[in-house]
This record gives C-alpha cells, sequence and structure tokens, in this order.
C-alpha cells in the first residue's frame, strides 16, 4: 500500500543535553547522520517517499538540515506546533498533509531497522484503526506496554508500569499506522497523546487496535547511555543503518548479517540461559545428522533449519528455508515451540 508518513520531531531532548546541548534531538548525530536521517532512510527503503515532519523544538535547524528532501530522495513537508500539542495532537496539526488516507507515524529521535513492509501489510490485510508497531524488550520499565489477545488486538495498555504490573514484554514504540477515522477523534489545537488519550478511546468505542510485534532494532535514544550504547549497537552491527563515511560495521558482524539475510524466515526466541539450552538442544539432535559447525544446523531435502545463539541478547535466533515461504515459517514456528518447551524444562 502506498504511504504517507509523519515524522514526529518536535522533541528538545532535555534528558539528552549532556551529549547534544541545544541540539534539536532528530538532529542529535548517529554515526555521522542525524538520526532523523536514518528515518527518513528507513522510510524510503521501504517505498515511503512524502514526508512531512512535526516539529516544535529549533524548527528551523531541522528544516534548514533537509530542505525539500530532495538530497535524500524524498519530498519533505513541515509544519510547526506553536505549542506543544502531544504526540496525537502534533500529527492533528498535519491534517492537510496526510488528507483523507492512512498514513505512518515515526519518531524522529528513535534509533531503529524495524521491516515497516510488514508492518504495512499487517494493516492492509485487517484494516484497523491504528496498527501499532511492539518490540518484545527485556527491561520494559521505560516504556508503554501492549497488551495482546492471540488475535492479535491490543485488549490493555500499561504506561510505564513497575516490575508487578509488567504482564508482557511487548512495548509501544511510537511506530503507528493511523486510519483518518482514529484521527477524527482527536480534538484540534488541543494536547492530546496517542497512548494516553487516543488509544484508550479508541478502545471505549471498541475500535480495533492492531499488535504488530516486529523483529529488529529499535530503541529511543532519549538518554546519553542509551544514545551511546545505539552507536555502538550500529558499529557492532545489531542495529542496520547506514553509516556515514569514516564508520566501519565490525566485518565480523557484517559477514553474519549477510549470512542470516539468505533464510527466507527470522524468529528470534527469548531465553535465560542461551549457551546451556544449546547445549540441551544439540544433545537433543546430535544423532540425526545435524552439522554443529555454526549453531545447530539442520539440512532435508525441501529445507533448511539453523538455531544460534545470538551474541548481544539471551536468545536464540532460528533461521530457516523451504520449498516456499509459508513452509519455511511453519518450520521456523514450530521450533520456537520446540525451544520455549525445551528451556521450561531444563532444570527438571
Amino acid at each position: 500500500m502506498d504511504l504517507k508518513a509523519i515524522i514526529m520531531a518536535g522533541g528538545e531532548g532535555k534528558r539528552l543535553k549532556p551529549v547534544s546541548s541545544d541540539t534539536p534531538k532528530p538532529l542529535v548525530p548517529l554515526c555521522g547522520r542525524p538520526v532523523m536521517e536514518h528515518i527518513v532512510l528507513l522510510l524510503k527503503k521501504h517505498g515511503i517517499t512524502d514526508i512531512c515532519a512535526s516539529l516544535k523544538y529549533r524548527p528551523e535547524e531541522i528544516e534548514g538540515y533537509f530542505g525539500s528532501g530532495e538530497r535524500l530522495g524524498v519530498n519533505m513537508q513541515y509544519r510547526t506546533e506553536n505549542e506543544a500539542l502531544g504526540t496525537a495532537g502534533g500529527v492533528k496539526n498535519c491534517a492537510d498533509f496526510y488528507g483523507n488516507e492512512d498514513f505512518l507515524v515515526i519518531s524522529g529521535d528513535a534509533a531503529c531497522d524495524f521491516d515497516l513492509t510488514e508492518l504495512m501489510k499487517a494493516h492492509a490485510q485487517h484494516l484497523p484503526a491504528v496498527t501499532i508497531a511492539l518490540y518484545p524488550h527485556s527491561e520494559p520499565l521505560r516504556y508503554g506496554l501492549a497488551l495482546c489477545d492471540k488475535e492479535g488486538c491490543v485488549r490493555s495498555f500499561i504506561e510505564k508500569p513497575d516490575w508487578e504490573r509488567v504482564v508482557t514484554n511487548l512495548v509501544n514504540t511510537g511506530v503507528y499506522i493511523v486510519s483518518p477515522r482514529a484521527m477524527e477523534l482527536v480534538p484540534e489545537s488541543t494536547v492530546f497523546d496517542f497512548a494516553k488519550d487516543l488509544f484508550p478511546e479508541l478502545l471505549r468505542r471498541d475500535e480495533k487496535l492492531l499488535g504488530c510485534p516486529l523483529d529488529g532494532y529499535w530503541c529511543d535514544i532519549g538518554t546519553p547511555k542509551s544514545y551511546y550504547q545505539c552507536c555502538v549497537d550500529a558499529l557492532d552491527g545489531k542495529l542496520d543503518i547506514e553509516l556515514a563515511g569514516g564508520f566501519e560495521k565490525s566485518p565480523a558482524e557484517e559477514h553474519k548479517c549477510s549470512e542470516e539475510k539468505q533464510f527466507m524466515c527470522r524468529k528470534e526466541v527469548a531465553c535465560h540461559d542461551r549457551a546451556r539450552l544449546m547445549d540441551r538442544i544439540s544433545s537433543a539432535f546430535i544423532d540425526i545428522g545435524a552439522e554443529f559447525d555454526d549453531g545447530f544446523c539442520f539440512k532435508g531435502s525441501d529445507y533448511e533449519l539453523r538455531i544460534a545463539a545470538i551474541p548481544y541478547a539471551a536468545a536464540l535466533r532460528i533461521s530457516t528455508n523451504a520449498s516456499d515461504t509459508e513452509l519455511a515459517k511453519e518450520l521456523a514456528f514450530s521450533a520456537s515451540e520446540l525451544i520455549k518447551e525445551m528451556e521450561n524444562r531444563l532444570d527438571k
């Protein structure tokens, strides 16, 4: 589906000022490019070239840097808030840009390499009021959580909970596909937030909110610690972004990424003790022809299954090839369920 995009780029980034000083948060450099430039390139990669930035803090600096967008191969427009309007209010301020069509919303100050095409396909298939990109996070306390049913519909939101209220690891990333009917509930020129105001109202009206968990990398660079970690992750190849001249990824990580991209389907499964779990998996399959020189790999006439520990996370990655995409997905799902059951039995 053809979509326009709105980049929320009004943030001042007060917590990041020890790093950024007075630089607008979307212009803070991430491996040689402003973090918002990486977002523009991500949108372009997925075929989205009509973009409007919602601005508030030092808008002339952001508009001066990106201009018409021609340098990056996109068409850029801008709308500036005179007073802070909240996330949904700032997007409503761009109503003349998105018109009567569904559109994508994304933050201009988060590091992200999501497959936005997958998000668009999910939205086109289910046609909800809003599709929300969700991200499994091991430390979710700083974020809003979304609790979904087995159909993927969001049933409840929990804003920045303490551990006693954590009932899911899926965090709201602020990446949405929004329908105009949802935006009709956002008042003009009024402070209004997506998570705190619009989404609860949509749930009260029994409108469908679709949660779409996405693989990849996402991090809000709101603090010096998270900012520096994103820079390291980009150099290590964990965050897939286009680095500027003078920055190079680790050759080992580049090799791993290129190998992984040869697989039709990939899935990550969180675990507590990946080395011990890999030992249990190897023990189970060692007598049936599996290869163990690079994780666990098992091949048949029309399929290939690889299970390997992820170096930078407490998780295993499942990669599959098969005679068709659906079979590859089914194989990855079955393997993930088996891994979960094997971890449950580690101490039994």
